[in-house]
Parts: C-alpha cells; sequence; structure tokens
C-alpha cells in the first residue's frame, strides 16, 4: 500500500498548524538557523534592510567586521552614519543589485576599471559607485579617485577575511553606463551628475542574469576566501519608484519574487548558502500588513522586532544571547529614499 508522502511531514509544512492556528508572532521553525559562533567574522551589504541584522549581530556579541571605521571628526555615530560610516561593512553605501555587487568585487581585485568612476555636482566632484556616502563632495577629481583606491583595498581585505557574507537582495532596477555596463547605485542626476541618454541606459535585470551575478560572485569570493559562506536576504522594502512603464506595485512583486527566486534556488543548490526569510515575516499576508509604517513601504520596529526574534532562534538565540539587543533602534541609511527626496525637491521647484 502505497503511503501518503504528506503522513511524515512535520507540524510546520502545514497551513493549518502552521500558520492559520497561530498568532502572527508566534509562528515557529520559519527557518533553520545556520551556525555560526561568536568568534566568526562577519560582514554585510546590500540594500537598506541589512542594516538591521547586521546592526543587531553586533549588539548581541558578534564579530562583525567594520573595515573603515569613521574618523573621530564626527560629533556622534549618527553624524558619521550619514557619511557612510558603521552602515555596513564597508563605505560601499547600498548594493541594490547582483551586478553591483559583482562589480565591486572585480574593481576590488583589479580585474575592471569603470569607465566613469566620478561625477560632477556643481564644482564639487563625487565617487559615482558610491555618491551619497560623502553629502559634499570632494574639491578634485583625483582626491575623489585616491579615497576610491583606499576604500577598494578595505573592500578587498574583507572578502578575503570574513567568514559568513549576509547579502540583503534589494532590486532588479538599476543604471547602468553604455560603454561598459557599469551599474550604478542610483540614477546619474539624483545626488550627483547628470543624466545623459546617449550615456546611460536602464536595465531591469531578470532571473538568470541575477543568477549567473551570485553564482559568478560565490565563484570569485571562494576563489580568494575557500571557507566563506553566503546568508542571503530579500528586503521587503517595496521600490520608492520604478523606471518600468508598469505601476509601480506590480513592478515591485516582479522585483522581489525575482530576488526570493534566485535566493532559494541558491540555497538549495550550494551547502555554504543559506536564506533568512525576512521578506516573508514582513511582506506574505498573514501578517496583514501590521509591519509597515503609514506610508505603506518602511517597516516599523514592531516588525523589525519581530525578524530578529525568528533569526536569533535555536542554537543563535543561545549563542548570541546578551541584554545589549534591545538598545534604540537607528534610522537606516537609504540612497532610494533620496530619490524620492530628490522628486520632492524637483516638484517644488515646478
Amino acid at each position: 500500500m502505497t503511503v501518503n508522502p504528506y503522513k511524515t511531514q512535520p507540524p510546520k509544512a502545514f497551513w493549518k498548524t502552521a500558520v492559520a492556528a497561530r498568532h502572527m508572532a508566534d509562528m515557529q521553525d520559519l527557518w533553520t538557523p545556520l551556525a555560526l559562533q561568536k568568534a566568526d567574522r562577519v560582514a554585510t551589504a546590500g540594500s537598506c534592510f541589512a542594516q538591521h541584522i547586521g546592526r543587531n549581530l553586533a549588539l548581541r556579541g558578534a564579530n562583525y567586521m567594520d573595515m573603515e571605521p569613521a574618523p573621530p571628526v564626527f560629533a556622534d555615530a549618527a553624524q558619521a552614519r550619514d557619511w557612510g560610516y558603521g552602515v555596513f561593512s564597508g563605505r560601499y553605501g547600498n548594493i541594490y543589485t547582483t551586478r553591483q555587487l559583482v562589480q565591486l568585487f572585480d574593481e576590488a581585485h583589479g580585474n575592471r576599471t569603470p569607465v566613469e568612476r566620478v561625477w560632477q555636482k556643481g564644482d564639487r566632484y563625487f565617487d559615482a559607485l558610491r555618491p551619497s556616502v560623502d553629502p559634499v563632495g570632494q574639491d578634485s577629481p583625483d582626491t575623489v579617485i585616491a579615497l576610491r583606491e583606499k576604500h577598494l583595498a578595505a573592500v578587498r581585505a574583507m572578502f578575503a577575511d570574513l567568514d559568513l557574507f549576509v547579502f540583503t537582495m534589494g532590486l532588479t532596477e538599476g543604471w547602468e553606463a553604455r560603454a561598459d555596463g557599469t551599474m550604478y547605485p542610483m540614477a546619474p542626476g539624483t545626488l550627483a551628475g547628470s543624466h545623459d541618454s546617449e550615456k546611460y541606459v536602464f536595465h531591469n535585470l531578470r532571473h538568470a542574469e541575477i543568477l549567473a551575478d551570485m553564482t559568478g560572485f560565490r565563484d570569485r569570493l571562494l576563489s580568494v576566501n575557500p571557507e566563506a559562506r553566503m546568508l542571503l536576504t530579500v528586503s521587503p522594502v517595496p521600490l520608492t519608484a520604478t523606471a518600468t512603464q508598469d505601476h509601480v506595485l506590480p513592478a515591485t512583486v516582479y522585483s522581489k519574487s525575482v530576488l526570493r527566486a534566485v535566493a532559494g534556488e541558491l540555497a538549495e543548490d550550494y551547502d555554504d548558502i543559506t536564506y533568512f526569510p525576512s521578506y516573508e515575516i514582513i511582506s506574505s499576508h498573514p501578517m496583514q500588513g501590521m509591519f509597515f509604517n503609514p506610508d505603506k513601504r518602511t517597516v516599523n520596529q514592531f516588525g523589525v522586532d519581530l525578524v530578529m526574534q525568528q533569526f536569533f532562534s535555536g542554537p543563535l538565540a543561545e549563542e548570541f544571547s546578551t541584554a545589549q539587543a534591545a538598545a534604540a533602534p537607528v534610522d537606516l541609511i537609504c540612497d532610494e529614499e533620496k530619490l524620492e527626496q530628490a522628486l520632492d525637491r524637483a516638484d517644488a521647484v515646478r
């Protein structure tokens, strides 16, 4: 007699017992925590939401990597964050797309040099690959390049030394240079530079491209750090705006769905890659949208706390249990928010 294969499945496999019969704050076994010790060196990168995981790991005593610590010229940590310090493990700003990640790795290891690395705004010059980390810019392109070379050396050391790389996948949409395919974190002309359709083109990355980016990045990372592991998440934060012809809602669903599919495939295919469902915890319909602020986009502190509760479960709860974990929240540093601010300023001028 054939036995129903679902008979041996645990309660978490059934919607009735795992979701319908539980309060949203009391769901269990949403993921299998990866093995992680306090001594393991952890680095973070990605979209805005990645900052929560890195910060909470640091608060709980993890060996969190800060490759570019703030110089002692800022009044406090909040001011330093406005200049890109202490936001991620490197001062690279938001890495929203997988293409940015691969290109950063290649540039840090001397395997590519973007044709256009400097943008101008007025009489000031900015790093085109991380325009938000320097709010006032520099007085010459040469200074920008010198600072970038120092940054790339820190990134190269980070990849070589880390034990776990936490990457939050944020967007499929990006703007790239026609000359060499360099993808920028922000559209030219938003924070610096100027938009020129002859020089730049919009690119909405597809599943195959993103999967190729991530498998290529994994190969690159393991070539310089054979023991490295990755933890992937997908940001639950919707798009601020879309450059497609679609409504921003289906554009958001497309972007997040593709990223989630890639992350899931990578976690299934490679033992050194783990997926954590922060996207599902915040965005799935059983949560009834209650973890978003009134703008229906940014995540409130209740949602952040629930994500961290689920993350630090099982063996991670024991390894990283500390009273410091309840520290006050901080504002996220998000380049995409500056897009909305730039649009608001443009509307005010009209």
